[in-house]
């Protein structure tokens, strides 16, 4: 199993308390759509980064088929443009 974790921030102006709750609104019913993803949770961040996105998944392939899937990308559109810096780091568990 995998856990992925990314950190983000966010393009100066745009609305951090709405946009986290936008961001989680699309990513997180994703559970159960994508094959393989067991977990997934987005949370406002502190300490000068601005939100969390926290998943788990099956395997090292279903975190790679996560980052393509179709309903990935459509939920990124919404918000894609909101993104200012990302830092991930993946682990096996």
């Amino acid at each position: 199993m995998v856990k992925h974790i990314v950190l983000y921030t966010l393009k100066e102006g745009v609305d951090k308390q709405e946009a986290v709750k936008t961001i989680a609104a699309c990513l997180e019913p994703l559970v159960g759509v994508i094959p393989g993803l067991l977990h997934l949770e987005v949370r406002p961040a502190y300490q000068g980064l601005d939100y969390a996105l926290y998943s788990e998944f099956e395997s090292r392939e279903a975190l790679a088929a996560y980052a393509v899937h179709p309903a990935h990308l459509n939920a990124k559109e919404v918000f894609w443009t909101w993104l200012d810096q990302r830092y991930s780091a993946d682990y096996d568990f």
